[in-house]
């Protein structure tokens, strides 16, 4: 029996690699002879650099950059085993997770950090980038990152500004660099909000980042100003680009400094991990997250996984702490079948302290039931 694992991390317990460390010791205990096949997934957020550094054999480097605020602190980034592929999150160096919450602040925040981070690995001389933008603490539209790159961002008076959303409204002239990195860039975007307006990066997203009702005119007016000085300057409008309101607007940021092309998280995976090849003669796809609910209905990674395994026929079977879903909701994902790993009613604690032992035994159960 060839069995392939494709689970994504149990947020707040456990990565993807330790789910899928614990599924195989469930499956091992049910079928000592059969085939695992582990390919830890993310959704294109939080732990996604990761999961493709391991995916590709590379190498997790370190570095002290600049978080939200122009503090240091040290984040880190991948390079693939045959090093032309750089893997970065953006929540690493500006991440909203690096603050504390009385310092929320998208009038101040920059992305400079992750600039950095991409500066570094173009020095290490990738020629393709996957740039992962999900937890921003930002709404600098990109140019804090830019800034990094070498762009300059001039006043009137032809001051340099520092970077940040409260200085967007002041920028008059856009200077770009001598000599422009001309890798690719692919950017994991599942947002479709674009830079600006009631659906834009400040009305929707400033909020969670610290800007009170009052801010978002501000905010919003001077991402407005700040793109036409793009569309004047650079003969770029990026102001209505479906995904360039995601992260602060550094989903228009990439488009426009890096070359960028938004691209959806979960594909960014698949592809990468090359997951349709290695399903291919499977008996049984194992997958799952920490809690199967609504917000998987809106989410895309067990939906994309569901969806190969259909493409070939494979029974897939989703585990989470909780499956709070209907029978037509799970058929919908694709699924086959889903199972809580949670024994009875327990607390968060026990949840968490114990869910690599919860999953081990739910996957025994799976594979027992299946009779192989």
């Amino acid at each position: 029996m060839r069995i392939v694992l494709a689970p994504d991390k149990f947020k707040g317990s456990l990565t993807a690699s330790e789910v899928c460390a614990a599924m195989t010791e469930g499956i091992r205990l049910a079928n000592p002879v059969a085939e695992v096949v582990a390919v830890p997934m993310a959704d294109g957020g939080e732990g996604t650099a990761q999961v493709l550094t391991q995916g590709t054999r590379g190498v997790w480097h370190t570095a002290v950059v600049q978080n939200p605020l122009g503090r240091p602190v040290e984040a880190g980034y991948g390079i693939s085993g045959d090093g032309k592929t750089a893997f970065i999150e953006m929540a690493q160096a500006s991440g909203l997770r690096l603050l504390n919450p009385a310092d929320y602040n998208p009038f101040q925040t920059n992305t400079f950090g992750t600039g950095e981070l991409i500066r570094l690995a173009i020095e290490q001389g990738v020629d393709r980038i996957v740039l992962g933008i999900g937890g921003s603490a930002t709404n600098d539209a990109g140019t804090g990152m830019a800034a990094a790159l070498g762009w300059q961002f001039l006043d009137k008076a032809g001051q340099v500004l520092r970077p940040c959303g409260g200085n967007l409204a002041q920028i008059d002239q856009i200077i770009a660099p001598a000599i422009a990195w001309t890798g690719t860039v692919d950017v994991a975007c599942d947002v479709t909000n674009p830079l600006v307006g009631p659906q834009g990066a400040t009305y929707v997203y400033a909020p969670q980042k610290g800007a009170t009702p009052d801010d978002l005119p501000l905010l919003d007016a001077g991402m407005t100003h700040w793109a036409e000085r793009v569309r004047q300057q650079l003969g770029v409008d990026v102001s209505t680009l479906p995904g360039g309101g995601a992260a602060g607007g550094l989903g228009a940021g990439a488009v426009l400094f890096l070359n960028g092309r938004l691209t959806e998280g979960v594909q960014l995976l698949i592809d990468h991990t090359r997951l349709a090849e290695t399903m291919k003669g499977a008996d049984l796809v194992l997958t799952g997250e920490g809690r199967i609910d609504k917000q998987t209905l809106q989410g895309k990674l067990i939906a994309g996984i569901a969806r190969l395994a259909n493409e070939q026929a494979i029974p897939v079977v989703a585990l989470g702490g909780s499956v709070q879903l209907s029978p037509d909701e799970l058929t919908t994902l694709g699924l086959t079948s889903a199972f809580a790993i949670a024994p009875g009613p327990i607390t968060l604690t026990d949840a968490l302290t114990h869910a690599a032992h919860y999953l081990t035994q739910t996957t025994w159960q799976v594979i027992r039931l299946l009779g192989r």
